[in-house]
């Protein structure tokens, strides 16, 4: 199955952008008649059949289409800060889109030793990670946010905090059995400051704790979006 990312696709017929035609028609070698899938990264999965193998232009008809392919039963939005090495955070995005999200927002925090994100770079990585795992769903990526203010946006769902300061912790799996939206944030390097915790717990986030093991931010951002997929699944 070959899936291309076609945001504007509308109509009976589309034609694939210069990019895409190229990867399609020489480098995947694929012909008149041959069959291709299409998404316009919100759920929906085009089969379309080529007509014409254009190398600068792939042009295809839509044969069928499913609105609801692979619909999830949860809403999970991720609030992560990035690492001071962006390919350990680069890696994380591949791998919870591959596993399914639906909102990402790189957080600033006091103790974020990155400060500077390319959002373009980090979009493009989402979108290629969403195509090689045959995703229709393409993640919401926010501009970085500073943390206090995205604490004190509201959130129609569950808010949970995972940190590694002193107190009770709920563990996420648990936390999770009753809910169907989540947003949870994840602190940089050095960890949220007490002041950053503190007013994550004012505003209605609830401590989580991962396991018994120091993970990594990146691998946290993993393991937190595998334990949301696991505990619907098996809800």
């Amino acid at each position: 199955m070959h899936l291309f990312y076609t945001p504007d696709i509308k109509g009976d017929t589309y034609t694939l952008n210069e990019e895409e035609s190229k990867h399609c028609a020489r480098v995947l070698r694929l012909a008149e008649g041959d069959v291709v899938h299409l998404t316009d990264g919100r759920g929906v999965l085009y089969t379309t059949r080529i007509i014409d193998a254009g190398a600068k232009a792939c042009k295809v008809e839509i044969t069928a289409k499913d609105d609801h392919f692979e619909q999830r039963n949860y809403h999970l939005h991720l609030a992560v800060a990035p690492t001071k090495n962006m390919e350990r955070y680069e890696w994380m995005l591949e791998k919870i889109t591959e596993i399914g999200v639906d909102e990402i927002t790189p957080l600033l925090c006091a103790h974020s030793e990155r400060r500077v994100l390319k959002h373009d770079r980090v979009e493009k990585i989402i979108v290629s990670a969403m195509k090689q795992s045959l995703k229709t769903h393409l993640p919401q990526l926010h501009e970085m946010t500073e943390v206090m203010e995205f604490i004190r946006r509201p959130f129609d769902g569950q808010k949970f905090i995972g940190h590694c300061a002193e107190g009770e912790r709920i563990l996420l799996p648990k936390a999770l059995q009753e809910c169907t939206k989540a947003l949870i944030m994840i602190g940089p390097e050095g960890d949220f400051s007490t002041e950053e915790i503190a007013a994550a717990l004012q505003h209605g986030f609830t401590p989580i704790s991962l396991g018994n093991t120091r993970l990594r931010v990146e691998t946290a951002g993993v393991v937190a979006c595998t334990q949301m997929q696991t505990v619907q699944l098996l809800g």
